[in-house]
């Protein structure tokens, strides 16, 4: 008497394990390639910390060695020497600084 009802039972839940796992593929196909987002936009007239973070690719909060690592990779692909752009090369070495605390945020009366 239970072996029917426990096949009966196994057989439910395979179809519904199935028809989940073919929801999840079909939104998986649809949404198409996932890539890594990048900062949209200009860069504001005074650079603050948030902006730094987002020009590096790392936290606000990262420690020395991370904000080095990002720049460093991010100088090898766009340094002058290199035919990148100048003007992006200086806003990396703003940022590292601005992370590093080598730079103040906000205005200064000096």
């Amino acid at each position: 008497m239970t072996t029917p009802l426990v096949a009966g039972l196994a057989v439910g839940a395979a179809a519904y394990g199935a028809r989940a796992a073919l929801q999840a593929f079909t939104a998986w196909r649809a949404a198409g390639p996932r890539m890594r987002a990048f900062y949209k936009g200009g860069f504001q007239p005074e650079m603050n910390r948030r902006e730094a973070a987002l020009i590096l690719g790392v936290r606000e909060s990262a420690p020395e060695e991370k904000v080095k690592e990002a720049h460093r990779r991010i100088m090898i692909a766009n340094h002058p020497d290199a035919g990148g752009s100048s003007f992006i090369a200086a806003k990396v070495n703003e940022a590292k600084d601005m992370l590093l605390g080598k730079k103040t945020g906000g205005s200064s009366i000096f």
